[in-house]
């Protein structure tokens, strides 16, 4: 896999799709939980009483996946995207420094995932301090 600046992960409690690109390619890897596949209602928890839990070896894995990208943005639609934030702050700082934001997105196909990083990138480079 090429080492690429810009990463972009979609995450949920199931999986994660994690994408390093540039302007012209993309590497994907997916990562999943060791968890039982089975959608489990955060409300509705399970038959014994207990709800989805983080797993901490998942969010370990995809903390490995993007721990050479330099600026990350992480996407989901569940409460795992925050709950990977907050794994990465207690146990991978230098890369929560690195994550330039987090958003809200359903499931979408590869192709717009990485669309999304790019059009979310281009505009937080814009914003940035420009060099003279």
């Amino acid at each position: 896999m090429t080492t690429h600046y810009h990463a972009v992960i979609w995450i949920d409690h199931h999986e994660a799709h994690v994408f390093h690109f540039n302007e012209n390619e993309a590497d994907e890897k997916t990562v999943h939980a060791t968890h039982s596949p089975k959608h489990l209602h955060s409300k509705a928890g399970s038959a014994s009483g207990t709800h989805v839990t983080a797993e901490p070896e998942f969010y370990r894995d995809v903390a490995a996946a993007v721990a050479d990208s330099q600026e990350i943005l992480i996407v989901g639609p569940s409460s795992a995207k925050t709950e990977f934030v907050k794994y990465l702050h207690k146990h991978s700082p230098a890369t929560f420094e690195r994550v330039g934001g987090i958003e809200t997105m359903a499931k979408m196909t590869d192709n717009q995932i990485v669309a999304e990083g790019r059009r979310y990138f281009l505009s937080a480079d814009r914003m940035k301090p420009q060099k003279s």
